[in-house]
């Protein structure tokens, strides 16, 4: 697909398959650039959170354990 469109590119100046071999590769690279943007910034930010909700629990297992109350098994409903 990228070959045709370069051919395109290379052979037709001012036609119509050239306006959309460039709207085929503009959208294509905007798609990139989102991609490369987005990824890593989500992986970021879903780490960051974990640590930050583990960094609370563990706080407050530890006001807990200060105060002397029991802490209840992981599996049981909380109400």
């Amino acid at each position: 697909m990228l070959e045709t469109t370069l051919e395109a590119l290379a052979g037709q100046p001012d036609s119509l398959g050239m306006t959309k071999a460039m709207a085929f590769l503009l959208i294509a690279g905007l798609g990139l650039a989102m991609a490369l943007i987005y990824i890593p910034l989500r992986v970021f930010l879903t780490v960051t959170a974990r640590s930050r909700r583990l960094r609370l629990l563990q706080r407050i297992r530890r006001l807990r354990d200060e105060l002397g109350q029991p802490v209840p098994p992981e599996g049981l409903p909380r109400g």
